[in-house]
């Protein structure tokens, strides 16, 4: 969980994967800087925007995210909060671990990587 416009002023690529590098598997905030968001897609790091998680959400609550559908379970308190779901494609650029690797799958799936 993050305030609004987390990762503002951060246009260097470090900054979310000295998250992931941490362990941090997803941010949810109400909004997010827009260099740092596209950054965090770029190294398969998911970040959801939604308004109303950090005041349904407490520090220590177990949350499970379903990135595909949009939806944010609150484990400790039972609570499902909807968020807008990733479109497609950057979410396959999340799934295949960031910009590099969906890349290469896509050059080997056409053939362009073979010997």
């Amino acid at each position: 969980m993050a305030g609004r416009n987390f990762g503002c002023g951060s246009s260097r690529q470090t900054a979310p994967e000295n998250l992931k590098m941490l362990g941090v598997s997803c941010v949810i905030a109400p909004s997010f800087g827009r260099i740092f968001l596209r950054n965090s897609i770029n190294i398969g790091l998911p970040l959801l925007e939604c308004a109303a998680a950090p005041e349904a959400i407490d520090e220590g609550d177990v949350v499970e995210v379903d990135i595909s559908g949009g939806q944010i379970l609150d484990v400790t308190k039972g609570i499902e909060i909807r968020t807008r779901p990733f479109p497609p494609f950057l979410r396959s650029i999340i799934e295949q671990g960031g910009i590099f690797n969906y890349a290469r799958a896509k050059l080997e799936a056409m053939g362009a990587l073979d010997e």
